[in-house]
């Protein structure tokens, strides 16, 4: 159902620690381990047109409950098919192992009937969907399925019409066709049948593939083969005639289907919680970007299932302006903000519905991330430089199409230089006309150049000790630092109340 050219990544990319991606994923997949579904998360497309391809498939699917429906069973059908294929695999006696693969092929192609006349029933709107619409209408109607279908009843009917009957006595056993003997069941029911007060309870016992026969079981049914040698020949040369049954574009078919089901799944919680997803527009030259009532995934899932409220924020960019510059007191919402912003361009480039209302995005070629990381003894550097060799390796990297997420760059050092550094890589950025967030207690940097926009965290202004965790676009109000600083010498209000109280307390017992 992909189109070309789309293969999986090549490994988790680096920003997704820092933006919480690798949660989102972890959540998305989890249970789905069987599909290897994270690589595919991993690779993020790289033209308009494969996300909007992938955008149509997941309206058709979220549009459409009579093909979400074909779709669940189809793969629930094939997730059947896998198991009695295990159980082939893993059975000792060779009767029982082609009994669970006769039941595979039949569940098989079952279910590609079934999906076949499904989609031909709901109609899907997406071109992925109706190229899998004709496709399977061909290949249901090709000669080799037909052939297939047609030599899996004729097995099945050959088989059901094996019955041998045993003698045991003095610890031998006897197999006989049933067929020599006289069956005198029919006479018997006609004898009590005016004795009958109900329909009787069936004694039949259905024995699971699942359980190994024992030694005399597999010697009895060798025997039983024998006296009916013709179908088992014939299941002999079924089994080898169809080892590689699976039609490879079904079965890919079945494993690409699952990165939809999977974040519909994901999304279903948070929908009943009444947040919203979109499908974003993207584009590949405009950078002039916007989101309407958009949140943090990560945190929202956390969050949902603590059934708290969610704080959702809106954000755009217009003309030349490509640089948020994020300010406000610590523990306000700031990099949550810049998270959620990366969050959603990349689950936008995925072809993912994305959290928001409505949304207008830009299809970047990688997304860069500079957060504070913990100091590593192996290299052998100090905080400052690992920082400053990092920012220099990105900027090395990056280009006009991509984008830069900063946290609180250069805290290490003091105002003076952190200013200074972080308008040099400021104006790098500038020149390369890249998408960038920057957090920061630096409120100069608001006012760099008509590329910056100022965005702040803000406070109930009844409690300025209350975040509200709203992040709006307006001038920096100068009090992030004065906070950060308040802060780092324990000069906040709770801090200096908390000094005096202790002081209280020791002159009292004084």
């Amino acid at each position: 159902m992909e189109q070309d050219g789309q293969g999986a990544g090549q490994g988790i990319p680096d920003c997704f620690p820092d933006l919480n991606l690798d949660q989102i994923i972890d959540t998305i997949t989890a249970g789905w381990e069987e599909y290897d579904l994270k690589p595919a998360f991993y690779a993020p497309l790289t033209s308009v047109e494969a996300v909007q391809y992938r955008q149509h498939c997941f309206r058709d699917l979220l549009e459409n409950p009579g093909l979400l429906q074909h779709v669940r069973s189809f793969t629930e059908s094939m997730r059947a098919m896998r198991s009695h294929l295990a159980i082939s695999e893993k059975r000792y006696y060779k009767r029982q192992k082609q009994a669970a693969f006769l039941d595979a092929i039949e569940t098989y192609c079952s279910a590609t009937l079934k999906l076949s006349d499904g989609l031909l029933s709901v109609g899907p709107a997406s071109r992925g969907f109706q190229a899998l619409r004709d496709f399977l209408l061909k290949y249901s109607a090709s000669e080799g399925f037909t052939v297939l279908r047609r030599e899996t009843e004729k097995v099945r009917a050959d088989l059901a019409d094996v019955h041998y009957t045993l003698h045991i006595h003095q610890g031998s056993v006897t197999v006989n066709r049933r067929d020599s003997e006289d069956d005198y069941s029919e006479d018997v029911l006609q004898t009590f049948e005016k004795f009958r007060q109900a329909e009787p309870r069936s004694h039949r016992l259905k024995v699971p593939l699942s359980m190994e026969m024992n030694h005399i079981e597999a010697q009895i049914l060798d025997l039983v083969a024998e006296l009916h040698a013709e179908a088992f020949m014939h299941l002999d040369e079924y089994c080898d005639s169809y080892r590689n049954y699976c039609d490879d574009r079904i079965c890919r078919f079945d494993r690409e289907v699952q990165f939809y089901i999977a974040y519909l799944e994901q999304m279903e919680p948070l929908t009943k919680a009444g947040l919203s997803f979109c499908f974003p527009t993207l584009s590949s030259h405009s950078k002039e970007i916007q989101a309407l009532d958009t949140y943090d995934l990560a945190l929202a899932n956390q969050l949902i299932r603590a059934r708290k409220d969610v704080v959702q924020n809106s954000f755009y960019l217009k003309g030349p302006e490509r640089i948020f510059v994020v300010s406000g007191p610590n523990q306000g919402g700031k990099t949550t903000f810049a998270r959620t912003y990366g969050q959603i361009h990349y689950l936008a480039a995925l072809g993912c519905p994305v959290p928001g209302m409505a949304a207008k995005l830009f299809l970047f070629d990688r997304i860069f991330t500079h957060f504070e990381k913990e100091e590593d003894i192996q290299n052998l550097r100090g905080k400052l430089e690992d920082e400053l060799v990092r920012i220099h390796e990105i900027l090395g990297k990056a280009t006009s199409s991509s984008i830069l997420i900063m946290n609180e760059s250069f805290l290490s050092t003091t105002m003076n230089d952190a200013l200074f550094l972080n308008r040099q890589v400021m104006k790098r950025v500038a020149a390369l006309d890249m998408l960038c967030v920057t957090v920061t207690f630096l409120d100069e940097l608001a006012t760099i150049n008509e590329k910056t926009v100022s965005m702040v965290s803000m406070v109930y202004p009844e409690d300025p000790q209350r975040r509200t965790f709203k992040v709006i676009r307006r001038p920096a109000d100068g009090l992030a630092y004065a906070t950060a600083i308040a802060e780092k010498y324990h000069l906040t209000y709770d801090s200096v109340r908390t000094r005096i109280d202790a002081r209280q307390s020791e002159v009292s017992r004084s």
